[in-house]
């Protein structure tokens, strides 16, 4: 299958992008700066998503995309990257969507990445796919963002919108900025400990990426998230009991936000989602477990 990829070159995309090509498929990653060396299976394009639409080679040829890139949200969250969050991922979206409107050629497909902040902080709620979208910035961006991709689904393509939670990697994300003070020993809850986190090891990430591109079936949102999400004290005690360091401390929200300001509300929200759709699909979850998967990844 020949498959044109956003984000390739990120924490998920650079293993997805080695998964796609274990099982043999053809990649053309839309990148940022020019890139050369990747082998054979690989060509790129240069792509600014919020200056230009795709290069229209570089969708001539694709039976599916995956749209996976978006500025990253873990930054002080001032008017300028609000906006920037908000535009790369909607701006970006449509664009693409423009571009894919003029082939003659379409893609099937088109898996496009969202988060589980589509739900705001729910409590105690278990939230399925079929839960409605919740309050604040990143909720209001994620359903726009969605929109944005829905519009794929005119030109004939099926959607699937990737709503992902923490994924668990050592070389990208959460877990990476956690490790430095969990293995100095201070790490630790943060406020209460009693809000859920919807986590996902990378492995299972990238795994139910491909399965959204392969299967048919799966249309519309899909919680990219572990069947068994925790609570921030479970989080904790996982982490710390992998890394055999004590987590004593607690981190209150007053300091969260006034270090991190309104973006701190990504770590204090609570997120209790469910795979419902994955599951209903038949997959099957390497690491359904916070504590085999932090092993896993930190043995």
């Amino acid at each position: 299958m020949n498959i044109t990829i956003t984000g390739g070159t990120g924490f998920i995309g650079r293993r997805l992008v080695a998964r796609l090509l274990a099982a043999n498929h053809s990649l053309h990653l839309l990148v940022r700066h020019a890139r050369i060396g990747l082998g054979p299976q690989i060509q790129c394009s240069v792509w600014n998503a919020l200056d230009i639409e795709p290069a229209p080679e570089s969708l001539a040829q694709a039976d599916a995309v995956i749209h996976l890139a978006g500025e990253p949200v873990s930054q002080r969250w001032t008017p300028a990257a609000k906006r920037r969050i908000l535009e790369s991922r909607v701006e970006g979206t449509r664009r693409l969507i423009e571009a894919l409107s003029r082939q003659s050629r379409r893609p099937s497909m088109l898996v496009c990445a969202s988060a589980v902040g589509f739900y705001g902080s729910r409590g105690n709620d278990i939230l399925t796919e079929s839960a409605a979208p919740g309050d604040g910035f990143l909720a209001d961006v994620c359903a726009v963002w969605e929109k944005a991709a829905d519009a794929a689904s005119d030109l004939g393509m099926r959607v699937v919108k990737l709503r992902t939670g923490m994924t668990l990697g050592k070389e990208g994300g959460a877990l990476a900025q956690m490790l430095t003070p969990f293995r100095w020993g201070v790490g630790g809850k943060v406020a209460s400990g009693d809000q859920w986190v919807s986590w996902i090891h990378v492995e299972d990430q990238v795994e139910l990426i491909q399965c959204a591109v392969e299967n048919a079936g799966l249309r519309g949102p899909l919680n990219a998230t572990a069947p068994n999400p925790v609570t921030n004290t479970e989080f904790t005690r996982e982490l710390a009991a992998a890394l055999h360091r004590p987590a004593l401390l607690s981190i209150p929200a007053a300091a969260l936000r006034a270090v991190y300001g309104e973006m701190a509300e990504i770590v204090l929200a609570s997120q209790r989602a469910v795979p419902q759709a994955a599951l209903s699909a038949g997959f099957r979850f390497r690491y359904p477990d916070l504590g085999p998967a932090l092993r896993h990844l930190l043995a």
